[in-house]
């Protein structure tokens, strides 16, 4: 039989998973009277586990609201991804606070029986990424989880953000997504200030103010897309086109979504982009593998020549 104090634990995850269950409920998934439930009931109380019972058809047992729950019960495999998918976040960014993260880990860790833990800690240990670890800084959490719940609500909200120059500024913004993308947190969606759609990087904004209901979408509307498209966008010193000579469809598997766009030309791809260095843009096209034709800047097709020779030059 059971120990009370295994039932106990046995009924916290009950109301965990299936909050709302009802005394009889209980009792028939604990193999016990409905007194026994009561009594567990109030030694979850006593430990500080608030339990609150709703009455009527839709009532039933349920923890409060809000609580900050004890231990939760993870089954060893559950527990093994949670640690693997938090090695992922912390190498790929997908976090948003980084000691939260390492804590996190620790205290899975602890909790693991003992052979478990050592190998997961072995798997940790020879872990490869073919992917270089990230380093950009993390949204604060409560702006990351408030902006998803205006989105989530429709809601509108007011931002204090700060740009990329450091000038500060209030933003009201209809928040329609959000993306992860490269290392960092971006949302998007209708910018009051300037009536348009715009993507604001969320480790840049402080505060996050709901101000009641706002727009919706417009119908298709992609966060990701809309990132991309922006950080394709952004103002390098030099526009460039250039034809490659590939479907559209090899295009894109070719080149990341953020360095430009791709469209249908008679001679198969007009790929379309900003760079900041010519000399760099010469040696990401060479790295394609493909023919091509640069269009636009004459510098550019000058960068391509001067890589080729000194390619030549080397290779004789």
């Amino acid at each position: 039989m059971a120990s009370s104090a295994s039932r106990v634990l046995a009924l916290l995850e009950l109301l965990q998973a299936r909050p709302g269950l009802t005394g009889p409920e209980l009792a028939q998934r604990l193999d016990v009277d409905e007194r026994t439930v009561r009594r567990h009931l109030r030694t979850l109380d006593d430990v500080g586990v608030p339990v609150v019972a709703r009455r009527g058809r839709h009532g039933g047992y349920r923890l409060l609201p809000g609580y900050r729950l004890p231990p939760l019960m993870l089954s060893g495999d559950e527990a093994v991804a949670v640690v693997l998918g938090l090695l992922a976040a912390e190498r790929t960014g997908l976090h948003a606070a980084a000691p939260a993260v390492a804590t996190a880990r620790a205290k899975l860790e602890r909790v693991l029986p003992d052979a478990v833990r050592d190998q997961v800690r072995a798997v940790a240990d020879v872990l490869g990424f073919t992917a270089p670890a990230r380093t950009a800084t993390p949204p604060d959490a409560d702006v990351l989880l408030a902006l998803g719940a205006a989105a989530r609500d429709g809601n509108r909200v007011r931002l204090a953000y700060r740009s990329f120059g450091g000038d500060t500024s209030e933003r009201e913004l209809d928040p329609w997504g959000i993306t992860f993308h490269a290392g960092r947190w971006y949302v998007s969606g209708h910018d009051h200030a300037r009536d348009d759609v715009r993507n604001f990087r969320v480790d840049r904004i402080a505060r996050v103010d709901v101000l009641g209901a706002g727009s919706t979408p417009p119908a298709g509307f992609d966060a990701a897309e809309q990132v991309v498209a922006g950080i394709a966008a952004v103002g390098w010193a030099h526009a460039i086109e250039v034809v490659l000579h590939v479907p559209v469809d090899e295009a894109r598997r070719l080149l990341p979504r953020s360095v430009g766009t791709l469209a249908r030309h008679s001679s198969g791809t007009l790929f379309t982009g900003r760079a900041e260095h010519l000399d760099g843009a010469a040696r990401m096209l060479a790295g394609l593998g493909v023919d091509f034709t640069v269009v636009a800047p004459a510098e550019l097709r000058s960068e391509v020549r001067a890589l080729a020779e000194r390619l030549l030059r080397r290779s004789l």
